[in-house]
């Protein structure tokens, strides 16, 4: 019997999150969710008018304006509504980022990874479409995505810069800063992610996500808060990065509350910081989200 790439690297990804506490079975599934954009709106009269077209929808406990969609009659990502940046479609796991971040109208604002957007107008929404809020990303074709979300969500207190941002010197030190770095990703929003990932794409991005978090470090004022988060699973992305991160810069990690599990302070036999327990997991059989990680770096 032959057995496919994609079922060597499912069961070669199970086992590791198996070892890491958590028996998932790799078919866990996430609901669509949206987000109200109170630039635009109060959560009450999108509600009103969503309800009037037969929209069911159920907010997410931990949320500030986050709902999960149980049903619908037609695509959310073509109504009225939306295209007039009344709500944003975005996965319930991953609002938490720049919720737990909390921005503010007098902060000043990096997003380093900023495309396609949906994070960015997050926090020009906390923010009140105040302050300075600088969204950076390296992909061209991206930043296009980026700046019609922005332009659709009303977002007035935004800069967009279209470069490789640990290269940059945006003439600023920031008061928060959001690193939603590039990674593996998971399963969960990807139905052929067993069949195109491998241990040697972790690896990759894990060493991409230390640059950024070195620029992110310096970017940031004595005092600021960086937001790490990424939607992967994988230790080598997560705790392991953050440990790399207190060893090498003058900083440490805030404690972050929320449904899930703090981080991981033993991986594979290595001992990590207990300061890593400050970071926060969401494992999808606990939180029936997409995985997603989370930490909150504050610069000495």
């Amino acid at each position: 019997m032959v057995v496919s790439r994609e079922e060597t690297n499912k069961q070669f990804f199970l086992d590791r999150y198996r070892e890491l506490g958590h028996r998932l079975t790799g078919d866990e599934k996430t609901p669509q969710a949206i987000r109200m954009n109170t630039i635009k709106t109060s959560d009450a009269e999108i509600m009103e008018t969503l309800t009037s077209l037969d929209i069911k929808l159920t907010i997410v406990p931990y949320l500030d304006h986050g709902y999960v969609v149980e049903e619908s009659r037609f695509s959310l990502g073509a109504s009225i509504e939306y295209l007039l940046g009344l709500y944003s479609l975005q996965e319930s796991a991953s609002m938490y980022a720049a919720q737990t971040l909390a921005p503010n109208s007098g902060d000043t604002v990096l997003d380093m990874c900023a495309a396609p957007g949906g994070k960015t107008t997050q926090m020009a929404a906390y923010m009140g479409n105040r302050g300075q809020l600088y969204a950076v990303d390296v992909d061209r074709r991206r930043v296009y995505a980026l700046e019609n979300n922005l332009e659709r969500c009303g977002v007035m207190n935004s800069l967009v810069y279209h470069g490789d941002v640990t290269g940059m010197e945006l003439g600023t030190r920031f008061s928060k800063v959001l690193l939603d770095a590039p990674c593996s990703g998971n399963y969960v929003t990807d139905p052929g992610w067993f069949g195109k990932r491998s241990i040697e794409d972790v690896h990759r991005n894990a060493e991409i996500q230390r640059r950024l978090l070195s620029a992110a470090v310096r970017h940031l004022e004595p005092g600021g808060t960086l937001l790490y988060s990424t939607c992967s699973l994988e230790p080598e992305e997560n705790e392991l990065n953050m440990e790399w991160l207190l060893r090498n810069h003058e900083a440490f990690l805030e404690e972050i509350d929320g449904p899930g599990e703090k981080g991981l302070t033993e991986v594979f036999g290595q001992r990590l910081s207990e300061e890593i327990s400050n970071s926060h997991r969401f494992w999808p059989n606990m939180t029936h989200t997409q995985g997603f990680f989370l930490a909150k770096v504050v610069k000495k």
